[in-house]
């Protein structure tokens, strides 16, 4: 087994906690590491002890990331899958993390979202103006004109 410098152990041991606090991706890491003194074959041996000690898992990630989003802050898939491309995480983990999504809690998301800024707009009187104005937001939410339209935009 290698001796380790005290900069190295120190810097695995802090990435180690900062993993176990959240779920993080290898691009979070890369960046943290990326500011570090320690040379580039040290940050990669960090990064692959990190993957093979389960600190460090990018399907991991992307799936909470999902979870979050959508539950949370009621993202759509098309801001959310922008936002896990940003990490840099490979597209097949991101459809496979979207495809986690529940399409009823999706749909009824997008509903309440639909609600909310309909009750924002009660003194917009011009009913397409408002029209356009709920599917801005909601495009900017991320979800596509097809699940709008599903959900009864058109009929306001």
């Amino acid at each position: 087994m290698p001796t380790y410098s005290a900069l190295f152990l120190s810097e695995k041991s802090k990435l180690e906690r900062y993993c176990a606090y959240e779920d993080r991706c290898s691009h979070q890491i890369q960046k943290k590491l990326s500011v570090s003194l320690l040379s580039d074959k040290e940050k990669e041996i960090i990064i692959d002890g990190l993957l093979q000690d389960k600190f460090l898992d990018d399907a991991r990630f992307a799936s909470a990331y999902v979870s979050g989003k959508s539950r949370i802050k009621k993202w759509g898939a098309y801001k959310i899958r922008k936002g896990l491309l940003s990490y840099q995480i490979e597209k097949s983990i991101i459809e496979t993390a979207l495809k986690e999504l529940d399409s009823n809690e999706y749909l009824l998301n997008l509903k309440h979202l639909m609600e909310k800024k309909t009750a924002l707009l009660h003194a917009v009187k011009n009913p397409y103006e408002k029209k356009v104005k709920i599917i801005r937001f909601l495009i900017s939410k991320g979800y596509s004109l097809s699940d709008i339209y599903q959900t009864g935009v058109e009929e306001d």
